[in-house]
């Protein structure tokens, strides 16, 4: 995904602190909050942080049926969405160690009720693992009329880190 030659995509200028795709799914499977941006009102950028799933090539996440947020995904499909798996500020070296991933693509609304409680069921899962079956089924149940599951299609993914990440990684080559 991130390496394929895509001329919508700008190419990564610091080529050496490239995250593998494989480095940068891991980034996504590990992360708890990412923050998705849309175009929102008045043509204003709207980045907001959201709790979320990745699973086979798909990003799922979740919100209520009415808002912001649902008005933007109405209004344009183009996203872009935004994991920090690592951020710690080395003060004596004036710079900051991080890892982060960036995914571009469509989001859109999950209708069908079937596609829905499977990304529900994802996503509880990731949150509330020690939850049994019965308890996870039990609180998507309360929320269940006010819930609304959104997926984005990942059409181009970078994901990068600090280049003393990088070198540390090499070093253990």
């Amino acid at each position: 995904m991130g390496k394929v030659e895509n001329k919508l995509f700008r190419e990564m200028r610091r080529k050496k602190q490239l995250l593998s795709d494989d480095e940068s799914i891991e980034v996504l499977k590990r992360g708890k909050t990412g923050v998705l941006a849309l175009i929102g009102d008045n043509g204003y950028p709207y980045a907001v942080p959201v709790n979320y799933v990745y699973d086979d090539s798909k990003i799922y996440l979740h919100g209520a049926k009415a808002g912001h947020k649902i008005d933007a995904v109405k209004r344009c499909s183009k996203v872009s969405f935004c994991v920090i798996d690592k951020d710690d500020i080395i003060p004596e070296e004036y710079t900051t160690y991080f890892r982060s991933v960036i995914v571009f693509g469509k989001i859109c609304i999950l209708e069908d009720e079937k596609e829905v409680k499977q990304a529900v069921e994802k996503l509880a899962i990731k949150y509330y693992p020690q939850d049994s079956k019965v308890g996870r089924e039990q609180e998507i149940d309360k929320g269940w009329a006010n819930l609304c599951m959104l997926t984005i299609s990942i059409e181009h993914m970078t994901g990068k880190a600090a280049i003393e990440i990088v070198r540390k990684k090499c070093d253990f080559c």
